[in-house]
């Protein structure tokens, strides 16, 4: 039996349609110009279906209408526009579905007025509608089979396919400019942080007396900090919020700031800078933007602190187990510059071996199921953390915050003012292990020296500090890790060196030297510590911590 071969290649026709199928939608995927490719495209089209003419139209998404991207033909009507409901073309968007008109002539719908603005006859149409799913993007018309004749259903179907290839391709096409325009806008954010954060002020030494901290809500902040040294010893500070978020808000926040910087450094007193800032700010700030800020001068030798505060949340003034609020203040700058024309107040405060705290609403408007933290929270979370130096206290505190479960809101900046005249030679949070103990005697010996001590004690009281040191770590921590703070105050007469740990509470009557003779491993550091040392005794230890040594070193009998 003889098995007959069957014909298997497609009807010329088809096979065309099918080629240019494939073509577009290659065309359509490979495109990073889709607009140019449907240009390419419909130049195609136009000629393997045999028309005179023909047009792709999208919907522009700002105002609704259809408007031609490309077209092929005698006349070019790209730009042209169509109102919602207008023409034959809108008919086939709105009812999401091909349409066949072999005679202009008799559709009530087909607009008469293009063909008399461009000497065009439209004798007959084909559009077919793009649209994925729900979303309406627009539709491509064929005018007039070329020899007379009419579009039919065959023509039709090549003709859906393809608005269907254009319209995933469109699709993609939109999506991927999105994901680029994502990108740029990511790398334009990150780069306006780094900025940002280069206008900020270096972190300085744990003994300096001004020390901040700020947070973005999100990748740019509204909120600033800065420290700026003046003649005489004297230090100019502000902390500022703009209202807003995002790129506004900082492009807003950067000019503040750099208003500040340059002003501090020319005008007398904080009023005079919160007033020239306020008139820049009416005068050249967008509308309904506005800044909350704090300048102030403190002056280290003095221990006072000036203060004006342009709308900003009222200061905390912390002194021992006291805290008080300092309320005084003007409305937020670039809102009513002629109240600051007559003049802004000032606040004289004394720190009297206290810490003034400065910081945005992102603080205290930081919160969780249980409501937000408030000024009062702000000050109860403080005073388990006071003891450590302020960058440490600083970051304890927005560490417990984001450890509580908290959420920022909003940016948050927070900066801390302590007394200059209480500010220690040293004071320094280590790592309780014996690899610190060599930057521990290190930041020891240059506080001495810093204090003029004379040489010769130098060696001595560093070594009695390191054994201090070793028998926190060995005993009070019993090898294990935690912090230790090393304290230095005095001058060349006497030495007072505290150091505090978290450990468990040690009992001081175990803490003794043994006997000189007794060569067992243990005690002999104690002993040299005393020998070294004019007073060794354990005090009570600060809220939050576990111990407290102290040791005095008096130099008068040398």
């Amino acid at each position: 039996m003889r098995i007959e071969e069957l014909p298997h290649a497609l009807p010329t026709n088809l096979a065309d349609d099918l080629d240019l199928i494939a073509e577009m939608t290659a065309d359509f995927a490979r495109s990073l110009d889709i607009e140019e490719t449907l240009r390419i495209g419909i130049t195609h089209i136009t000629s393997r279906m045999d028309a005179e003419a023909a047009s792709i139209f999208l919907m522009e998404p700002e105002t609704g209408d259809l408007v031609c991207r490309a077209c092929s033909g005698p006349t070019d009507v790209t730009g042209l526009r169509l109102v919602k409901g207008q023409g034959i073309v809108w008919r086939a968007v709105n009812r999401n579905a091909t349409e066949l008109v072999r005679d202009t002539g008799n559709d009530p719908d087909f607009a008469h007025q293009v063909d008399g603005k461009t000497g065009f006859i439209t004798r007959s149409v084909l559009c077919a509608p793009m649209s994925v799913r729900d979303e309406r993007l627009g539709a491509i018309e064929l005018f007039n089979k070329i020899g007379g004749g009419s579009f039919d259903s065959a023509d039709r179907r090549v003709l859906q396919a393809l608005a269907a290839s254009a319209a995933l391709a469109l699709i993609n096409a939109r999506q991927a400019a999105a994901m680029a325009e994502q990108q740029v806008m990511r790398r334009e954010l990150a780069l306006a942080a780094d900025i940002q954060r280069a206008m900020l002020p270096p972190e300085r030494p744990a003994e300096f007396p001004i020390h901040g901290i700020n947070l973005a809500a999100r990748g740019v902040s509204g909120d600033f900090f800065d420290v700026v040294e003046l003649p005489g010893g004297k230090l100019a500070f502000a902390i500022a919020d703009v209202s807003g978020k995002g790129m506004n808000a900082a492009l807003l926040m950067a000019k503040t700031a750099s208003l500040f910087r340059c002003l501090a450094k020319r005008l007398d007193g904080p009023a005079a800078v919160l007033s020239a800032i306020d008139a820049e700010l009416a005068e050249t700030s967008s509308a309904g933007m506005f800044v909350t800020m704090i300048a102030g001068i403190l002056d280290p030798a003095a221990g006072t602190v000036v203060l004006a505060n342009a709308g900003h949340e009222p200061p905390l003034l912390c002194c021992g187990a006291r805290q008080e609020r300092i309320d005084d203040g003007m409305p937020p700058l670039g809102i009513v510059p002629e109240l600051f024309a007559q003049g802004c107040p000032e606040s004289i405060i004394d720190l009297n071996g206290g810490t003034l705290y400065l910081f945005t609403d992102g603080l205290t408007e930081a919160g969780n199921s249980h409501g937000m933290l408030g000024a009062d929270g702000v000050a109860r979370r403080l005073m388990p953390h006071r003891v450590r130096p302020a960058p440490d206290r600083l970051r304890a505190l927005v560490s417990q915050i984001v450890d509580d479960g908290m959420t920022l809101k909003d940016d948050l900046t927070m900066v801390v003012i302590e007394d200059a005249r209480q500010t220690p030679a040293l004071y320094r949070q280590f790592q309780a292990r014996p690899a610190s103990l060599a930057a521990i005697r290190a930041a020891v010996a240059q506080a001495l020296e810093h204090l003029a001590c004379p040489p010769a004690v130098i060696p001595d009281v560093v070594l009695a500090v390191d054994e201090a040191c070793q028998n926190i770590i060995r005993h009070a921590y019993g090898g294990g890790e935690g912090d230790l703070i090393v304290q230095v105050r005095g001058d060349a007469a006497c030495l007072d060196i505290q150091l505090i740990d978290f450990a468990a509470p040690v009992d001081p009557a175990r803490v003794c030297p043994r006997d000189l003779d007794d060569i067992r491993p243990g005690g002999l550091g104690t002993h040299f510590m005393r020998m070294v040392m004019d007073d060794v005794e354990f005090l009570a230890p600060p809220p939050g911590a576990g111990n407290l040594l102290r040791m005095i070193k008096r130099m008068g009998g040398l």
